[in-house]
């Protein structure tokens, strides 16, 4: 499921609307995504894994991703959980999971504000 959805939004135009989300997208192998996603979410379900990437808003916020992004990114979501048939109450336990990061990585009014440089 991971290997789809990353797929899915590496290359949503909707996202890489963002110029900070696409250079991002295209500054790390979607194989890294696709480890770190896994992992967050296996150790997010209390599985023995341990996350070792970087918190949600050290990772997101300079993206300056906005509620529109989210939404499109949660589209996404949605349709990698319907490809693979996912049972509604397993899908409502992933959603939760995804959406305890949201106050961490959507920038309110970011549409609005210059975003903040990379920093190397």
């Amino acid at each position: 499921m991971v290997n789809d959805f990353i797929d899915r939004i590496m290359v949503d135009g909707r996202l890489n609307a963002n110029p900070l989300v696409d250079e991002a997208h295209h500054r790390v192998p979607p194989a890294g995504f696709k480890y770190l996603v896994t992992e967050m979410l296996c150790w997010a379900a209390g599985g023995p894994q341990h996350y070792t990437g970087r918190d949600m808003k050290g990772s997101h916020r300079h993206l300056a991703i906005t509620e529109a992004e989210w939404e499109a990114f949660m589209d996404d979501l949605q349709t990698t959980l319907d490809k693979f048939s996912v049972p509604a109450a397993e899908q409502a336990e992933v959603k939760a999971l995804i959406e305890s990061t949201h106050a961490a990585i959507v920038v309110p009014d970011a549409g609005r504000i210059e975003p903040a440089p990379i920093l190397a």
